[in-house]
């Protein structure tokens, strides 16, 4: 048997493996988050949340979690030039802004280097810093704040 012939075999063999898990799936109970929608039907979409301000911020729900944040964010341009995050958190703005400065890891590179401006491994705000919305979970869990914790 040729290497083409056993690659294809082999893709075969785990796209039926593949099919057979999730009729097993299935059939044991768990249920997908798309409901009962097909793979080939898009579901509806869901309701849109109205995003959860707080003037006085969030609390954090363990030790490093980054913030959380406390207002809109939707419009803003965050791109390799523009961050207009910045507009407010980076100092010294953020003293006329009344907004809290953003962390001096912030202005450290990867290697640990201090730098006079945001770190590029820093700067996509919204990777580790996310708004909140008041909805109800996805799916049913048993989390507890680290700040709950006896």
């Amino acid at each position: 048997m040729t290497i083409h012939r056993k690659a294809v075999a082999a893709a075969v063999c785990a796209a039926a493996l593949f099919a057979a898990a999730g009729v097993l799936a299935q059939t044991a109970g768990v249920t997908s988050l798309r409901g009962e929608t097909p793979m080939t039907e898009a579901p509806p979409a869901p309701d849109i949340s109205k995003q959860a301000t707080d003037s006085g911020g969030f609390d954090r729900a363990y030790r490093q979690q980054p913030p959380l944040i406390p207002h809109k964010v939707d419009r803003y341009q965050i791109d390799l030039k523009v961050n207009q995050c910045m507009r407010c958190h980076d100092w010294p703005y953020n003293v006329e802004a009344g907004a809290p400065k953003i962390s001096e890891t912030h202005y450290l590179d990867r290697w640990g280097v201090a730098l006079d401006r945001v770190s590029g491994t820093r700067w996509f705000c919204t990777q580790c810093h996310v708004p909140q919305a008041n909805t109800k979970a996805l799916v049913e869990n048993d989390f507890k704040s680290a700040v709950d914790v006896e």
